[in-house]
């Protein structure tokens, strides 16, 4: 927005008022000049020289110069105030205008290059544990769980001296995976209660002070990272489990990409920017756009028994999800006063900055596909 003129800047070399011209009833210049008649006269405008890089004012601004006239229509003379003759100075050339800078290019404000990269490494070690054998990938989704938890709790403690105690997390996070994907739903919910019991007890072994935060900390962290995750692992129990994971992977990644590139390119309007300023409606839609084309998509060719239009709700959903989850973890980033939450990955940050699209959308997934074609 434009900030409008409140006022004509005053003219250039002009110590008293701003009016122009001698002022009526002044005493004449000149050595001649009684100095102790000059308490009856108002202050008369004094013109300085022209300065020689043209038109900018001096520091000295308003300050009466002992080698230039008084009035506009003197002409300095030899002698006059002590001075040596001068030749009129020549008017200088005005200066050449520049031209406008070049606008700059939109940034897409990280490193492609090692951003995508590093995403198709990910990729292949996902795909080849999930498809090779099942086991393999659920030790995977465990190591993502505690490097996830160790992430977090490093910043709780490093930003707020929260203290929440990682080794039963981590012990129990890695053990919900596998609760998950041996007993299913009751298996997750049984390990995730041991493990914040595991939290409260091992809190006690310290002095009392702040214990109900780090616990608190704690029992949040074991629900926000490994339980979400368990769902993950139960999504493999099916006959068709990695396809049903491939698909959740799939639309989740689709979703991110819709957001950013719609988002970049064309976006105006701001989502939430209180929270993720970078993100926008276009990018919602975005996101949306996308992910309902690639479930629709999916479920027509990856998951059996589906259809179509299963796809457009199980795409919707996802990208609600998503964005959810991503605006949750830039609400904790926000608070923590961080950018990311780890440097592991180039070009992304840390684990969890990958996991905050994954781990709300888990659950929502895997309810819908138990719905549109069962849990077998």
């Amino acid at each position: 927005m434009n900030d409008s003129s409140w006022g004509a800047p005053p003219q250039a070399g002009y110590w008293g008022p701003s009016e122009q011209g001698p002022v009526q009833g002044a005493a004449p210049a000149g050595p001649a000049y009684d100095a102790h008649n000059a308490q009856q006269t108002r202050p008369v405008p004094i013109v300085p020289d022209v300065p020689a890089h043209g038109g900018d004012q001096d520091d000295d601004r308003g300050a009466a110069r002992l080698s230039g006239p008084l009035f506009r229509d003197d002409t300095p003379s030899a002698g006059s105030l002590g001075t040596p003759s001068q030749k009129p100075q020549e008017p200088m050339p005005s200066p050449v205008p520049q031209p406008a800078p070049a606008p700059q290019k939109k940034s897409a404000g990280r490193d492609l290059g090692a951003a995508i990269g590093v995403g198709v490494g990910l990729g292949a070690v996902i795909v080849a544990s999930l498809f090779v054998v099942k086991a393999v990938f659920v030790g995977v989704i465990a190591v993502a769980v505690v490097v996830g938890l160790w992430e977090l709790t490093s910043r709780l403690e490093e930003r707020k001296g929260i203290k929440a105690p990682l080794v039963p997390l981590a012990v129990g996070g890695a053990a919900m995976v596998v609760s998950g994907y041996v007993r299913g739903a009751e298996g997750a919910w049984v390990a995730m209660a041991l493990t914040a019991l595991a939290v409260l007890v091992w809190r006690m072994t310290e002095p009392p002070e702040g214990y109900l935060k780090d616990v608190t900390a704690g029992v949040f962290a074991a629900f926000y990272v490994p339980f979400l995750a368990t769902f993950v692992a139960m999504m493999l129990t099916a006959d068709d489990g990695p396809r049903r994971v491939l698909t959740f992977l799939l639309l989740t990644v689709v979703s991110d990409t819709g957001a950013y590139a719609i988002g970049w390119r064309f976006g105006k309007h701001k989502l939430a920017p209180r929270i993720s300023p970078g993100k926008t409606r276009e990018g919602l839609f975005g996101a949306v756009t996308f992910a309902m084309v690639g479930g629709a998509l999916c479920m027509q060719y990856l998951i059996e028994d589906g259809t179509w239009w299963q796809g457009l709700i199980l795409g919707f959903a996802v990208a609600a999800t998503a964005t959810l989850g991503d605006l949750g973890e830039s609400m904790i980033k926000r608070d923590l006063g961080i950018k990311d939450m780890g440097t592991l990955l180039p070009g992304h940050g840390g684990i969890m900055d990958r996991l905050d699209s994954l781990l709300p959308t888990a659950p929502v997934v895997w309810l819908l596909l138990v719905l549109f074609v069962g849990s077998g």
